[in-house]
């Protein structure tokens, strides 16, 4: 048995066979190493062969000692079986040890700020998520999809969660699909018919209205929560303003997506499935489309930058030369207006809000470093998201 506290979590790993024979000494091991401890305490069973009654004995025994669930993790069949049988599946947290994978070979079709998204055969995809993101943030997010599918939201139906490497990841069934972004990039021509019917789905995406009972986070509240992290890097004052903008931003109890874009979107037999619904919130429909033009006007804007051109292509999904006439496509076909004039102008109205989501994102992914975080306080808070909310317009959509 080993012991590894990471996170103000305890986690003890279970190993062998635990019997009559040494069934007292591993609950003297285990009750000296939770001594004291306050945090959450896991049970890590991937190492363990066998548990007899005498075993399970001191499982019950610490659930009811540390008066929390006590989550027993990464069990074999066999041993799955054994909790099974004696009703303990009943009594504690058993989760089945996660099946691994490798897409060692397989075609990557996509890749977002939290993982990339691997073909791994005719009828199966799986969304692989970046080293270090957490068991619990990856079921989340898969437990936020199946939310959005009983709500009426095309979402790939999603089978199990699996391990590949030191990653986790998620499996979706969808038969020969392919993004949006990557249908732009075989064929060009596609874009208004693509991005037309990208934007219709938005729009009936925003006519989903969840309800108290969905459990979706407020996005208003996540943008306070994000404005008060940042305290310390700008003033009382600046925080005041950045929050009072947030606040008179109409509520709304409206389906949000939260990271809509041509690498989330997938076609299917004619029809338009999801594959990327972790972030999905409640709030004004601001937040989706200025998240539209965060994509496909803001970022563009960066070649020249600190970004090449392949890592534009990258980030977008197809070359970064047609990003603004997607943009274009996108704004008209939602807002049901045709002329540059008219999408130039809800461009410029939609700017605040698009700095807004820019700050957000771009100090949300630089972690403590506070040199880094001056920076972009400086660059793109002071000079950029404070001067543009002085003179927002008001909403009317």
């Amino acid at each position: 048995m080993t012991i590894n506290e990471k996170n103000g979590k305890l986690i003890i790993f279970l190993e062998g066979r635990i019997d009559t024979n040494n069934a007292a000494q591993t609950e003297n091991e285990i009750f000296g190493a939770v001594e004291g401890k306050t945090g959450d305490i896991i049970i890590d069973a991937e190492k363990l062969e066998y548990i007899s009654s005498a075993g399970l004995r001191v499982l019950m025994k610490l659930r009811k000692s540390i008066k929390k669930p006590l989550p027993v993790i990464n069990v074999s069949r066999d041993v799955y079986d054994i909790f099974d049988t004696t009703g303990f599946t009943e009594l504690l947290d058993v989760k089945k040890a996660l099946r691994r994978i490798s897409v060692d070979g397989c075609e990557m079709i996509g890749s977002g700020g939290y993982g990339k998204v691997y073909r791994t055969d005719p009828e199966t995809i799986v969304k692989i998520y970046n080293p270090g993101i957490s068991l619990e943030f990856v079921e989340q997010e898969r437990a936020t999809s199946q939310k959005a599918f009983i709500m009426g939201v095309p979402t790939a139906i999603s089978y199990d969660v699996v391990k590949c490497g030191d990653s986790y990841g998620v499996v979706y069934e969808l038969l020969n699909a392919k993004t949006t972004a990557q249908l732009l990039n075989e064929d060009p021509s596609r874009l208004p018919e693509l991005f037309g019917r990208s934007a219709a789905l938005l729009k009936k995406l925003h006519s989903i209205v969840p309800g108290k009972e969905s459990g979706l986070p407020d996005k208003k509240t996540k943008m306070i929560e994000w404005v008060d992290s940042l305290a310390g890097h700008i003033t009382e004052e600046e925080s005041g303003k950045i929050k009072g903008f947030i606040g008179n931003i109409p509520d709304r109890d409206t389906f949000l997506h939260s990271d809509y874009n041509a690498k989330n979107i997938m076609l299917q037999d004619g029809e338009f499935l999801l594959i990327d619904i972790g972030e999905a919130a409640v709030g004004h429909p601001v937040f989706d489309v200025a998240g539209l033009m965060l994509a496909y006007i803001i970022l563009p804007a960066s070649r020249g930058g600190t970004r090449s051109d392949e890592d534009l292509r990258s980030l977008l999904g197809f070359d970064f030369a047609l990003a603004q006439k997607v943009w274009g496509v996108m704004c008209g076909a939602y807002f049901g207006v045709q002329s540059p004039e008219e999408i130039g102008a809800i461009t410029q109205k939609l700017m605040p809000y698009c700095l807004l989501l820019m700050a957000q994102r771009a100090l949300s992914i630089i972690g403590n470093d506070r040199d880094a975080i001056k920076i972009r306080v400086d660059t793109v808070i002071r000079q950029r998201l404070l001067p543009a909310i002085e003179n927002v317009q008001p909403l009317d959509f």
